[in-house]
């Protein structure tokens, strides 16, 4: 049975800041060895030593050199593209490159205001070997060979090249990037996966909606409407093999999520009597009930990144907000009760990866808008102001989100990065709803 605790700020902040300040502990990257250049000195927050360190909050400059070879053109291409979706670097042209023939001109490169050569080099043996080179330092700072599958410019191959891109951030950043990640998302009844450089769009199920990602991206749980038994199902992607997991005559069964270490599913049941939230093993067994609508709705889960609360959309008060609870359903406490803009709405939950923020969409002037709410202090940002936007998912690195928006006329996939506000269109073509970012892939 779901316990509903009277509404406490105290309380609640209490436990949200505990929660958080245990999850920020967690998250602090090690600091990578390239330093951004423009006043460098007056913006260092304390602690963080000059000449060799990336700095939160500013973007290091980086260049590609040119790759010789028959891909040679494409492996430069992918590797300046995922350093710019990456958000963290201002990309230098390539075409502004010295030639470089042996060791690098550091002086000349220094007057391009670049700080870090990345030197990409096809091998015989058909790997790519990278090195990076700090510009100020005038020194390899790390080099390495990143084996690449064949044939060439074959999806597997990309996959790979955007493994390099994230092995490349990390040596800088401290942090891996997210270029070799993919989502999935809703179009014509089934659904679809795109990488995050909106290449290689394809099918992954003959039908369903609102897909979630199993850990390690190795399979995708989600729902299919059929008008009979309306099943959660599990495809997966390794195999192609597809499993039911809940399905019950005239019942609909909805919304989908997976817990973080990939062995429960929480899910909206609904009926005659109200929608409720049901939590089962993935591996089989039993469901439980989690919330107790009394002719409600709870819907559109959403774990925490330990797995022991989770956050949901509840028209328990009269209209739809986000509430926290446990994962048997107790401690149930209202989350968006300090948010601004219309008070009827607000949907769509998803839990950063950190665990320092929830994104969801809320009414603002007649629209739809993300907004993400800090669970440590309760503040409240709004992401997006263009179109409607609906239904976010947070990215593997707890800045960038992807969104549905009608910005563009057609409802589309679109992603931001929440630090700069800069935004990209993800899909084109029919529309393209419910997105689910993946984990970081296991072959990383």
């Amino acid at each position: 049975m779901t316990q509903m605790t009277s509404f406490s700020v105290t309380r609640r902040v209490g436990w949200i800041r505990r929660v958080a300040a245990t999850m920020c502990a967690a998250s602090i990257p090690a600091v990578g060895p390239i330093m951004p250049s423009q006043a460098a000195a007056q913006a260092q927050p304390p602690g963080v030593s000059l000449s060799t360190r990336y700095v939160a909050g500013q973007k290091t400059s980086l260049i590609v050199l040119p790759v010789n070879g028959g891909s040679g053109d494409s492996v430069a291409v992918i590797l300046s593209r995922d350093f710019d979706y990456s958000d963290r670097f201002n990309v230098v042209s390539t075409s502004s490159a010295p030639v470089v023939n042996g060791p690098p001109n550091y002086a000349l490169f220094a007057k391009l205001g670049v700080d870090g050569i990345v030197q990409p080099t096809l091998l015989p043996s058909g790997w790519v070997r990278v090195a990076l080179h700090d510009v100020s330092k005038k020194a390899v700072l790390n080099s390495k060979d990143f084996p690449l599958p064949s044939p060439l410019l074959s999806p597997a191959w990309r996959a790979a090249m955007h493994g390099v891109s994230d092995a490349v951030e990390e040596w800088i950043t401290g942090q891996r990037g997210i270029a070799q990640t993919r989502i999935a998302f809703t179009r014509g009844g089934r659904v679809w996966i795109v990488d995050s450089d909106r290449a290689n769009v394809t099918p992954a199920t003959p039908s369903g909606m609102s897909p979630q990602w199993l850990p390690g991206a190795r399979g995708l749980v989600y729902s299919v409407l059929d008008g009979v038994r309306n099943p959660i199902m599990l495809t997966d992607l390794g195999t192609g093999s597809q499993r039911t997991l809940a399905s019950s005559s005239g019942i609909e069964h909805s919304s989908p999520a997976v817990s973080p270490d990939g062995r429960t599913v929480v899910y909206a049941r609904g009926s005659d009597t109200g929608t409720d939230l049901h939590a089962m093993p993935i591996g089989g067994g039993a469901s439980r009930r989690i919330t107790v609508g009394r002719g409600r709705a709870s819907t559109q889960p959403t774990f925490s990144p330990d797995g022991q609360r989770i956050a949901f959309m509840s028209d328990r008060s009269g209209h739809p907000e986000v509430y926290i609870s446990d994962l048997d359903g107790t401690n149930v406490e209202l989350l968006t009760a300090a948010t601004f803009g219309d008070r009827d709405y607000r949907a769509g939950p998803d839990w950063s990866p950190d665990g320092r923020l929830v994104a969801f969409q809320s009414r603002n002037g007649g629209t739809f808008q993300i907004m993400t709410i800090n669970l440590r202090d309760q503040s409240v940002k709004i992401v997006t102001n263009d179109g409607r936007n609906d239904d976010p998912s947070w990215a593997p690195d707890s800045r960038h989100l992807v969104f549905s928006s009608t910005r563009s006329g057609t409802r589309q996939l679109w992603i931001v990065d929440i630090e700069t506000g800069r935004s990209r269109q993800l899909t084109f073509g029919s529309e393209a709803r419910l997105s689910a970012w993946s984990p970081r892939l296991l072959s990383q």
